[in-house]
């Protein structure tokens, strides 16, 4: 009998091309897949899927693996970014690599594994799964600084049970260490950063292609218009940059107070197209002790019960004591001793039990700490 198969996602990336090199290494027959998500503008200087999957094929020649180019573009348009679009024009800002992972990496690219009779597929994630009495959990990533369970957590049972990370274990030093001394072409390859299909061009711009503007007042806390913002679609809670207010100060302030402080969005009022800003990183219009989510999945099946737990509300955020109130019917409610920053609609609140990732759900709602102005 030969070896079990598993199909690696290769991205052109080192971490997806270390995880194939280990697990050859370790004895598996290893077929390499190049997804490509993404069609629109594919060719222009931001987003090139070509440039990867040169990367991808040098990295499958020199470890000596078949590497397949499959085309997930039509999926990921129906599954991801319709989605993404929809919560966009809502005013909420999404977090489309989550769904990426639930629906295209771990759902179609799996299908297609399966049908090429793999035993596991692999990716280059920074997370682990542990089974226990034929459960199977998810664990952050040894090295805290790119654990990326954050992004896995709609993964079901069935999806974990055939799942492999094996750079999971290691520190990212320690991956480029190996690629470096295996000879891998892409050893130093930056890493990459945002969504594949808006890559490194301005965000407002690639929006602009599909949601309407529809410039509206921007307001501070005492209602004051203070500027115009280009649409609703285009900020996100917290932001701070890009906002076109920055020498905005309440008339006859004295120089060195509080009124130089730096502008934040704290606000989108659908209803009324205004964008609510508000000086200084903590004011309390950006301070939550609560939230409220939607649509959550956990990965055991079934909620965790009420109590205590460690909490993310973005990715890359140190885990927040959070108190979880009785889950059902898809939602969930979370109370923070600690009030969080920025809670954003449209994003993740995901839980955790020490190291173990239990699942989560879609931001719908955080109060702040003090009442806001009555008309916002």
């Amino acid at each position: 009998m030969g070896s079990k198969r598993v199909v690696v996602g290769l991205s052109g990336g080192v971490d997806s091309a270390v995880s194939a090199w280990l697990l050859k290494q370790q004895g598996w027959d290893v077929v390499a897949i190049f997804m490509k998500n993404w069609e629109d503008d594919d060719d222009d200087e931001y987003c090139s899927s070509r440039q990867d999957f040169i990367d991808a094929a040098s990295v499958a020649d020199v470890i000596g693996v078949p590497l397949e180019h499959v085309n997930f573009a039509a999926e990921y348009k129906d599954r991801v970014f319709a989605e993404f679009l929809r919560e966009y024009e809502a005013g909420r800002t999404p977090n489309p690599d989550v769904l990426c992972n639930a629906e295209i990496k771990f759902k179609a690219f799996l299908d297609h594994a399966m049908r090429l009779g793999a035993e596991k597929i692999a990716t280059g994630h920074y997370a682990r799964v542990r089974e226990v009495d034929g459960r199977f959990e998810l664990l952050k990533g040894l090295d805290d600084t790119k654990d990326q369970s954050y992004f896995l957590h709609r993964l079901s049972q069935a999806q974990l049970a055939k799942s492999l990370f094996p750079v999971g274990e290691l520190r990212k030093t320690e991956v480029r260490r190996l690629a470096t001394e295996i000879g891998l072409p892409n050893a130093k390859k930056k890493d990459s950063t945002g969504i594949c299909f808006i890559g490194e061009r301005p965000f407002r711009e690639f929006l602009n292609r599909y949601i309407r503007k529809e410039p509206g007042p921007i307001r501070d806390e005492r209602g004051r218009v203070i500027g115009e913002h280009q649409g609703l679609s285009f900020y996100t809670l917290g932001q701070r940059q890009g906002l076109g207010i920055g020498g905005v100060k309440a008339k006859g302030a004295q120089r060195g107070g509080g009124e130089h402080a730096p502008w934040f969005v704290a606000r989108k009022d659908v209803a009324t197209n205004t964008l609510w800003v508000v000086q200084g990183h903590d004011h309390p219009w950006l301070l939550s002790p609560a939230l409220d989510a939607q649509d959550a999945s956990w990965i055991a099946g079934a909620a965790p019960a009420a109590g205590e737990y460690g909490s993310k509300t973005r990715y890359r955020q140190a885990d927040a004591p959070a108190r979880l109130a009785a889950a059902a019917n898809g939602a969930f409610h979370l109370d923070f001793p600690h009030a969080q920053w920025a809670v954003t609609p449209g994003q993740s609140a995901v839980l955790y039990d020490g190291e173990v990732c239990l699942g989560g759900g879609v931001i719908d709602s955080a109060p702040t700490t003090v009442a806001r102005h009555a008309s916002a």
